[in-house]
């Protein structure tokens, strides 16, 4: 049997994982430059997403890698614990993301509101443009992501009175540039990824010009691979680093099966299982831990270009891990020939790439409510940091379904004569209790009252214990007991009905129930 006959789809999955190698090179290089790790520690991400996770069931057409999603939150923890801590992280996130697929977790994911995932984007976004300018300056970049923003016009000034930070930022600008324009180029030219074109026309102009621009710093595979110690272990200890941990693994679960949705949208080929994917995507974290690398996720960049290029089976992607791995081993000194500036052009790219704008103003004009909550979210992630900004998204979420939950409309007719009517409908509860009490209260005492709750889906206990004591109340001073009309919800067999004069009516069926008044004491 002939290799064509035992893999039909050998020469597509073949030619889809050189285009995957090219699109992921230079990002796995500048994501990790830019989390403040060696260059080659972006490579071993690259290699064990497409190696191990690639050859792991869950989605097979979707890539694994570092991704620029995850940039700020690594450099913090960098920042904060150091390198040897951040193989902890990453190995406990992926032994969490394995836990939690075994327990069939992975689908729930799905239920995290979409507009705080583009807000965690999207504040990710600002944060990676705002530091990245300060790289491609040759500057460096503030510790917050606010205090980057803000100081953006003092590097600015600083920039334009140094020969050696004019120079890199034109790289970098031109890196931009060659990306930007690049998509223009006819189909025949783009075979060729614009970030790897733009990175290797950057490296070229600085060599032939002899441009004063900083280079990656080159260390080695091996040598850049640190195994954590067992000094790093004793950081489970602390409350923050726990949090780092559940961050972590939250937002690259998060990414992950959403890129997967996404995925799926883009072929026609087997869909994702959740729970597997989650768990291969657990494994590839395990291991990166081990080594030390940077944490993974699947990236929608790669997947999409594994996608267009015509992959049919997860081979692509696996390929696409071992063109990584032999790059890494026979040509490492060609990184230390790329330019720092055109790396952080790569990263200025993906970071507008991040920010949902279209996705805003379609939101703005039919939901506001999830348009404010994507704002708030990424607006939080800028000014406070990943963690906490994702948390107030999420509390945002929660608090916006709980008032659409308890949505009320409140109708009062009111003749003139006879008995003041009042509609409720919708969901009544305690959290709207307080505008249905004014609304009662408000009535006149001298007037008979009739009380119409057929219109309500739902009636809690706080309210319908509020609704029972302002009846009484009311009938006591009034000329005759409040009418208060609700649905039956049940009855009993052979058509007899609760007590309260229950009548049956076009199918609806309702409950009549009038209220003595109290005693007079």
């Amino acid at each position: 049997m002939t290799a064509i006959a035992k893999y039909p789809h050998l020469r597509q999955d073949f030619a889809a994982s050189l285009v995957v190698f090219l699109v992921a090179l230079p990002l796995c290089v500048g994501i990790a430059v830019a989390s403040g790790v060696p260059a080659e520690v972006g490579l071993v991400t690259g290699i064990v997403g497409g190696i191990v996770t690639g050859l792991m069931r869950g989605s097979s057409l979707q890539v694994s890698g570092p991704a620029a999603g995850l940039t700020v939150l690594v450099y913090e923890a960098v920042d904060s614990y150091g390198v040897p801590a951040l193989g902890v992280i990453v190995l406990a996130t992926g032994l969490l993301q394995v836990a939690m697929g075994a327990l069939r977790l992975g689908r729930w994911f799905r239920a995290i509101s979409l507009s705080v995932v583009e807000g965690m984007l999207a504040g990710i976004g600002l944060v990676i443009i705002a530091g990245q300018l300060y790289a491609a300056a040759g500057l460096d970049a503030p510790a917050s992501g606010l205090d980057k923003i803000l100081g953006l016009p003092g590097a600015a000034a600083d920039a334009v009175g140094s020969t050696e930070a004019l120079a890199s930022l034109a790289v970098g600008a031109g890196t931009i540039a060659v990306m930007v324009l690049w998509k223009t180029l006819p189909p025949r030219a783009r075979t060729v990824p614009g970030a790897l074109a733009a990175v290797v026309l950057a490296t070229l102009a600085a060599l032939v010009l002899g441009l004063p621009v900083a280079t990656v710093e080159v260390n080695g595979l091996l040598d850049s691979v640190q195994m954590p110690g067992a000094d790093a272990f004793g950081e489970l200890a602390g409350v923050g680093f726990l949090g780092t941990i559940v961050a972590f693994t939250l937002i690259a679960s998060a990414e992950s099966l959403f890129s997967a949705a996404a995925v799926d949208r883009l072929h026609d080929g087997p869909r994702t299982e959740y729970d597997k994917e989650l768990m291969a995507q657990g494994a590839g974290n395990t291991v990166c831990g081990v080594l030390g690398a940077l944490p993974m996720t699947a990236v929608i960049v790669r997947s999409s270009a594994n996608v267009a290029a015509g992959a049919r089976t997860k081979a692509s992607r696996v390929l696409h891990g071992v063109w990584l791995l032999l790059f890494a081993a026979l040509l490492p000194s060609a990184l230390a020939l790329i330019p720092l500036p055109a790396l952080a052009g790569v990263l200025v790219h993906a970071g507008w790439k991040l920010i949902p704008f279209r996705q805003l103003v379609a939101l703005w004009r039919g939901h506001r409510g999830e348009a404010l909550i994507l704002v708030v979210t990424a607006v939080s992630i800028v000014a406070v940091n990943m963690f906490e900004g994702v948390l107030i998204g999420l509390a945002l979420s929660v608090v916006k379904t709980a008032w659409e939950a308890s949505h009320l409309r409140t109708e009062v007719v009111d003749k003139g004569a006879g008995p003041v009517q009042v509609y409720l409908a919708g969901n009544a509860t305690f959290l709207r209790l307080p505008k249905i009490l004014d609304s009662l209260e408000s009535l006149p005492e001298d007037r008979p009252v009739e009380l119409d709750l057929t219109g309500l889906q739902h009636l809690d206990h706080a309210c319908r214990t509020a609704l029972e004591n302002w009846a009484e109340r009311h009938s006591a001073t009034g000329p005759v007991p409040v009418k208060v009309t609700q649905p039956v919800k049940a009855t009993k067999p052979g058509g007899a009905t609760k007590p309260g004069g229950s009548t049956k009516s076009g199918g609806a069926t309702e409950e009549t129930v009038t209220e003595p008044a109290a005693p007079a004491r």
